[in-house]
């Protein structure tokens, strides 16, 4: 394995959204088992630092396959697709629309229960915005079709954060 190889060659898996999650977590233990620094305890200087730099990219490329969102982006950047998510903020109308509903409901939440229902309907919306993701990426196998609901699921994660700030503080 090279170090500069992307994260589904180092996983061996096929370059997909869709990926099996357990196949994905046994694969970095067995990949972590190899590269593990402990390992190298005993070897030369050389042999530990690149230990410790294959354990470094095992871990980041585990954690971006492991988010659907993360991974999504990855697969554009690797079609060359820029979704310039710092600099485009631009969603559909729709989109805005129902973002300001969320935003108003979370402020106007009194309880956990209402805070609750609003996040189980976010993430609802959420598991219907990744699946229109798979569907551009592994059926039509058009990444650019994904940007704009890459960009809202972004935007959803961000959002159930606030909830969840939020649920902590009516907790408290």
């Amino acid at each position: 394995m090279k170090l500069d190889a992307d994260d589904f060659e180092i996983f061996g898996l096929e370059r997909r959204f869709g990926v099996d999650a357990a196949a994905l977590d046994e694969r970095r233990r067995s990949l972590q088992a190899e590269v593990h620094p402990d390992r190298f305890a005993t070897d030369a200087a050389a042999a530990r630092r690149l230990s410790v730099q294959w354990s470094v990219r095992v871990n980041e490329a585990h954690a971006r396959l492991k988010d659907p969102v993360r991974r999504a982006i990855y697969l554009c950047e690797l079609a060359g697709v820029d979704l310039a998510i710092e600099r485009n903020t631009a969603m559909p109308q729709a989109f805005l629309m129902q973002q300001m509903q969320w935003r108003e409901q979370l402020e106007d939440a009194a309880d956990v229960a209402s805070v609750e229902a609003l996040a189980s309907a976010v993430r609802a919306v959420r598991v219907h915005t990744l699946e229109r993701i798979a569907d551009a990426l592994d059926r039509r196998l058009d990444p650019p079709a994904a940007a704009d609901d890459v960009r809202a699921a972004l935007f959803m994660d961000r959002f159930l954060e606030d909830v969840d700030r939020r649920l902590e503080a009516l907790d408290a």
